[in-house]
């Protein structure tokens, strides 16, 4: 099966893939999230995640048909792993210079690839599933021809790859955003940070392989192939958190255009609060832009027809539709626009390559911040367990919202 049979790239789509998940996302999901059963098409879990990282379907959208079925308590596990893709969001949205830092040093490890190759040959046989090691061979299969690896596979992967085969953890990351349909900069950066002991500093997180047997059910056993307890690597202090960002004060009668990037492919929420449709829409495609390497075709092609469905579902209300403008200013200007709007992007190759086209425009840009992470995004200040208290309250504030509706 296709990546784009498995998802494919439509909200209805992933709507229907939220309906058929729902019914487990209490009990099964929490007594069943941590096996990796991929001959079993992972039944514990949602796989709405490719859906997820482009808003195709949002996280309030997730939330609320959830927490309409069950109580908070009953689906608490499902709900926290919705609110960790928030939290670190947040947490680098406010620490912009750990993602600078990442593609800093996957450039080192690149320019080693040149240089050292016995160092080369080691990281192709880890990206070719080569190594020999039971398990990692066969995600790493997995998640080139799918697009989609198990989040508990994502773990032992990304701590093998770290401790045992001893590769930069840069360019394991690296190969997820090339290859995963969900790829995004914040989860994927901040996750492999994290079980290489630089995210909780000090804390690392190792594979062990009686953990991998249980949760696989026995198909893997890397008995005597890991590392045993590893050291977390070390890396400099977490620098200070920026403070959140806001929706800037904006008129909303003003003439305008629309920008459009993958990461939230569900734009109504900013049509509907404008006075007067855009005069027109840009398309700007990062997924390309996730590596200096090559971006496996799936997840580029994926991507591209994610945001064509997104296109089509709001070809009434976008205007003429421009993909990729070179200059976003000059093209905004010709437009006839006073000003560029957009669902708020983050920190990623969407946002860097929007840096690019507007470098030298004079005309506001105005990113609309959804709800959901402006109540969100100023709790994102230390480890997520302190986030994690907060879920309940952000909850309430979810549904007072929705009611006072």
């Amino acid at each position: 099966m296709t990546p784009d049979t498995a998802f494919p790239p439509t909200r209805d789509a992933g709507l229907a893939r939220l309906r058929d998940f729902l019914p487990k996302a209490a009990g099964d999901y929490t007594r069943g999230r941590n096996y990796d059963l991929p001959e079993q098409g992972h039944p514990h879990v949602s796989q709405l995640s490719p859906y997820l990282r482009h808003r195709l379907v949002t996280e309030g959208e997730v939330l609320d048909a959830v927490l309409g079925r069950f109580s908070l308590k009953s689906a608490e596990k499902f709900v926290q792993e919705v609110y960790w893709r928030t939290y670190w969001k947040g947490w680098l949205e406010r620490r912009p210079s750990v993602w600078m830092a990442y593609k800093g040093g996957l450039s080192q490890a690149l320019d080693r690839l040149h240089v050292e190759s016995g160092f080369r040959a080691e990281w192709e046989a880890a990206c070719k599933g080569e190594t020999g090691i039971d398990g990692f061979d066969a995600w790493a299969r997995e998640l080139v021809s799918t697009g989609y690896m198990h989040n508990h596979a994502r773990m032992w992967f990304a701590s093998i790859w770290i401790f045992t085969l001893r590769l930069p953890w840069e360019l394991g990351a690296d190969f997820f955003l090339r290859h995963l349909l969900d790829g995004d900069a914040a989860s994927n950066t901040l996750s492999w940070r994290w079980v290489a002991g630089l995210q909780t500093q000090g804390k690392n997180y190792a594979a062990r392989a009686s953990n991998i047997s249980k949760y696989t059910e026995g198909r893997h056993r890397p008995v005597h192939q890991l590392a045993s307890d590893p050291a977390p690597l070390m890396g400099p202090p977490h620098p200070p958190a920026d403070d959140a960002p806001v929706t800037p004060t904006f008129d909303r009668s003003a003439s305008w255009v629309l920008v459009l990037t993958e990461d939230d492919l569900s734009p109504g929420f900013v049509l509907d609060q404008m006075a007067n449709p855009p005069l027109a829409t840009a398309i700007l495609d990062g997924a390309a832009a996730r590596s200096p390497l090559t971006v496996a075709p799936h997840v580029t092609d994926w991507t591209s027809a994610a945001l064509d469905s997104t296109c089509a579902r709001y070809a009434d209300r976008l205007g003429p539709v421009t993909p990729a403008p070179e200059d976003l200013g000059a093209w905004a200007r010709g437009a006839g626009a006073a000003q560029i709007v957009m669902p708020y992007t983050p920190e990623g190759p969407a946002r860097d390559l929007l840096r690019a086209r507007l470098a030298d425009s004079d005309l506001p840009l105005v990113p609309v911040l959804r709800d959901h992470d402006a109540a969100a995004w100023p709790h994102a200040k230390a480890g997520f367990f302190k986030f994690k208290e907060k879920i309940p309250a952000l909850i309430a504030r979810r549904q007072g919202l929705s009611l006072a509706s």
